[in-house]
């Protein structure tokens, strides 16, 4: 028989999963507390009685979202024997698979919504578990950057750049080609840019 206490962190843990899912996909805005609690099958002052509200739930959720962001982009940034381009595009490839919808679209326009206490937090979660890895990346030897370009600039010129991976609206290359190939075209439209520099006169 299920205790109680068991039956709560079962229901907590639901909520969770459920917030994450739709806040991922949907984004903050769309989402209400009462999308999270119908897609459970709980009322919503059930669902007060394990988050005080909507902010809290979303910052947990982007708390567990980042951490696993994190530990990704650590993991491929070991792997010194990939070139520049192939972490890019498996750090690439774990942002879209964590985030069905453009992750800095998700996290800003948030912004608008939360409590100041709130934007603060998660501006802090954005810069330690997504932008200070993916700078790291940027940081390496082998990463050769041009005169001028810093590994925060890059890392925040890449970060804005992947919004093609997110949707097929404007999707960049062949739309017929395999997942890593799309990803790759528009890596190497970001790390090589898009025309040749002419020649000085």
């Amino acid at each position: 028989m299920t205790t109680r206490a068991e039956q709560m962190a079962k229901t907590h843990q639901a909520i969770l999963d459920t917030a994450r899912e739709l806040f991922l996909k949907n984004g903050y805005a769309a989402t209400s507390t009462r999308d999270i609690a119908n897609a459970i099958g709980i009322t919503q002052p059930a669902l007060y009685h394990h988050f005080k509200d909507k902010e809290v739930i979303f910052l947990a959720v982007i708390t567990t979202v980042g951490a696993e962001i994190k530990a990704g982009i650590e993991e491929i940034q070991a792997r010194t024997d990939w070139s520049p381009l192939e972490q890019l595009t498996e750090v690439s490839l774990l942002l879209t698979h964590k985030h069905p919808a453009d992750v800095f679209t998700l996290i800003h326009s948030s912004f608008k919504a939360l409590k100041r206490d709130h934007i603060r937090e998660l501006g802090g979660i954005f810069a330690t578990d997504y932008v200070k890895p993916i700078q790291a990346v940027f940081e390496q030897p082998a990463m050769q950057l041009h005169a001028g370009v810093t590994p925060q600039m890059a890392a925040s010129f890449y970060i804005t750049s992947l919004s093609p991976l997110f949707n097929t609206f404007h999707r960049i290359g062949d739309p017929h080609a395999d997942e890593r190939t799309r990803v790759q075209t528009l890596l190497k439209m970001i790390l090589y840019g898009v025309a040749v520099k002419p020649d000085a006169q």
